[in-house]
This record gives structure tokens, C-alpha cells and sequence, in this order.
């Protein structure tokens, strides 16, 4: 059976789309992670990627358009490697401690991610608000932890009435605050809160407070 030649010609072309498409985004994450959105060019975006700057312009529209793709490319990685834990596999107190440990892990080993949200915060979110990708993306993680949670108030682990959504937001708060603000909170404090013994002490203090409230005596 004979090929279409077009197709295949076609081929290369969108490996090509979507190489740049990629190294556009890895870019201009590093852009907005470092400017912020108000401080980010897209002269430097295009340089850090390769490509010509009319480039970013064909594929992402303007610089608010671009700063949503890449929060949108941002969740999408955080939602996948959530998928790859299985918490839906483990028995639920298991499941919500492993769903801990990720978050604060993930957190500290992509600072950038912090970073974004907190220039889309300075925004007031006006950027996710038009985006339902995002909320279609989160949607799966909340009805996830809601099995669990229910999992475990069938078996008597856990106490009832507990919403997923804002389970998942102490999750995440609890890491989210503690790293965002680890140099002003060090200085008041007087103590280093991101040597390795601050690090685990700080995990371990999160993960007992979620579990504390979850688990029934």
C-alpha cells in the first residue's frame, strides 16, 4: 500500500512545530519565572529558545497569551507526575501521605513553578480564569483524592466530611507558604529553615498535620 506523500511530507514539518513550540515554552518559563510577566521580554524569550522572535508571535499570539501557555504547560507536568503515583492503588492513609511527600518534593525541586504562581497571583489570576484546560486538568487530581478519601471513611481510617478541594489546598499551602516566603521567614525566625534537617523536620510536620486531621482515633 502506497503512501500519501503529502503526509508524509507533513511529518517533518510538525516534528519541527513542535520542537519549537517546546523550546518556546521552556524559554519563556524561564523568562517568567525569573521577570515576571510585566518584566519579561519576549526579545530575550526568543533568544533563550533559538528562534526567531516572529515565531513565538505565529504560534502564541502576544506575551499574556504566551505567559498562559506556559502556566497551562506548568500544571500539565505537575498533573502528570501526580498520575504516575497510583495513589488509587495504596490504601488511603498511604495515598494521602505519598500525595504529601510528592507535593513538598515537587515544590522544592521546581522552584520555578512557585514562582509562576506567584506572578499569576500578583494578577489575580486573570490569566487561568480564561482557561479551561487548567480546570479540566485538576479535575481528575480532586475526584482522585475524593475516592480516597471516601476509601478510607468506608473503612473507618478516616473521618467523614472532609472536601477534597480543600484537602488538597492545605497540601499544597502547607509546602507552598513555607517556600515561598523561606528567606523573609529564616530572617525572622534567625534560623536557616532550608538546611536538610529544616527540610525533613518541615515534611514531617506537614505530613502529620494532614494526617492528624484525616485519621479517625
Amino acid at each position: 500500500m502506497s503512501k500519501n506523500p503529502s503526509v508524509a511530507a507533513d511529518a517533518p514539518r510538525l516534528r519541527d512545530a513542535d520542537r519549537s513550540q517546546q523550546a518556546i515554552l521552556a524559554a519563556a518559563g524561564e523568562e517568567f519565572a525569573a521577570y515576571g510577566l510585566g518584566g519579561a521580554r519576549v526579545d530575550r524569550i526568543a533568544e533563550r529558545a533559538g528562534v526567531n522572535k516572529r515565531l513565538i508571535y505565529y504560534y502564541f499570539g502576544n506575551k499574556e497569551d504566551l505567559f498562559l501557555a506556559v502556566l497551562e504547560d506548568a500544571y500539565l507536568h505537575i498533573r502528570e507526575a501526580e498520575r504516575q503515583l497510583h495513589l488509587t492503588d495504596l490504601p488511603p492513609a498511604d495515598a494521602v501521605r505519598k500525595l504529601t511527600e510528592f507535593t513538598w518534593n515537587y515544590y522544592l525541586e521546581h522552584p520555578e513553578f512557585l514562582t509562576l504562581l506567584n506572578s499569576e497571583n500578583l494578577h489575580r489570576a486573570t490569566h487561568l480564569e480564561r482557561s479551561q484546560r487548567v480546570r479540566e486538568m485538576n479535575s481528575p487530581l480532586i475526584q482522585t483524592l475524593g475516592e480516597i478519601l471516601e476509601r478510607g471513611r468506608l473503612e473507618g481510617t478516616f473521618r467523614g466530611g472532609v472536601d477534597p478541594v480543600q484537602l488538597y489546598i492545605s497540601i499544597a499551602g502547607l509546602a507552598y507558604f513555607y517556600l515561598s516566603n523561606k528567606h523573609t521567614l529564616s530572617a525572622v525566625f534567625g534560623r536557616n529553615l532550608m538546611t536538610p534537617k529544616a527540610r525533613n523536620e518541615r515534611l514531617s510536620h506537614i505530613t502529620d498535620v494532614i494526617l492528624g486531621y484525616l485519621l479517625r482515633d
